[in-house]
């Protein structure tokens, strides 16, 4: 009884929102840091991150922090809400002289509505890229044009460090299974493995010639929101888990403030670089 009061406890929740937001901003450093690859302009740009594409889904450990990451972002949409409703029955009728503007910043009294709009752009967000990464069947292949024989042909590059003319595939000389896996199309052994081209995904959804620009648009804003969410969300965090002295609490906040501008800003440049510059 006293465990289950404890989890429905407001202090608890507290905690988990605390804990689970931390790990989140961990995640977006190094979803950032993946990222920032698609600023790359030499030309194995596109090998570089769909390498990185493919460490990211295949590799073991990280598909368990993935999952953690999955379920931490569940919990503290959930856990927000839940808090955000226990706030507003524990005031049914505000103040006459309330004014909580002068006493809190603007992002604190909207965390419910700024973590809404994430949460709506986080949806969407793996709906383009990591729903096509993982289930799409017609998810294209890195290729790459390569002059054989004095002609330029398409070669898919395989995770061996090798090629294979696409020209085969498309005669039935060898076959395509599994999203990635090249067989021989007569002994049905597998051969090569291909690389999922997300970079390829990435660019054109940028770069769509109708929707393109408001794409771009609307994940820039979306940073915004989410550097807002950040702002008060960072230090608040280290306060509900009882991380207040006087010696780093300037520290915490600074580093705050400047981790709730500067990441955001790196990820919303990544679409206008695509959209602007890429060719």
């Amino acid at each position: 009884m006293a465990k289950s009061a404890l989890l429905k406890s407001s202090l608890a929740k507290k905690y988990w929102m605390a804990l689970t937001g931390l790990f989140l901003c961990l995640f977006l450093i190094g979803h950032l840091l993946g990222n920032l690859q698609l600023l790359s302009t030499g030309e194995n740009a596109a090998l570089h991150f769909n390498q990185y594409a493919l460490f990211m889904t295949t590799n073991p450990a990280i598909k368990v922090l993935s999952y953690l990451t999955y379920i931490s972002i569940l919990f503290h949409a959930i856990d927000g809400i839940l808090l955000a409703i226990q706030n507003q029955k524990a005031r049914p009728v505000k103040y006459v002289m309330n004014k909580p503007e002068k006493n809190t910043i603007w992002a604190s009294r909207n965390m419910a509505v700024l973590g809404t709009i994430i949460l709506i752009f986080i949806v969407t967000h793996m709906v383009s890229f990591w729903a096509r990464m993982h289930f799409d069947k017609n998810m294209p292949l890195q290729t790459v044009m390569i002059n054989a024989g004095g002609m330029p042909q398409e070669f898919y590059l395989t995770t061996d460090g090798g090629y294979l003319p696409k020209a085969q595939v498309l005669q039935g000389a060898a076959v395509i299974k599994n999203r990635t896996e090249f067989y021989d199309a007569t002994a049905n052994v597998k051969i090569k493995e291909g690389y999922k081209d997300l970079y390829k995904i990435t660019v054109a959804f940028f770069k769509d010639a109708k929707l393109g620009l408001v794409y771009t648009i609307l994940y820039a804003i979306s940073m915004i929101v989410l550097g807002f969410h950040l702002y008060h969300g960072f230090g608040s965090a280290f306060q509900s888990l009882g991380v207040n002295n006087p010696k780093y609490n300037g520290f915490i906040k600074n580093f705050g403030k400047a981790f709730a501008i500067i990441v955001p800003l790196l990820f919303a440049i990544i679409p206008i670089y695509i959209h602007f510059f890429i060719k």
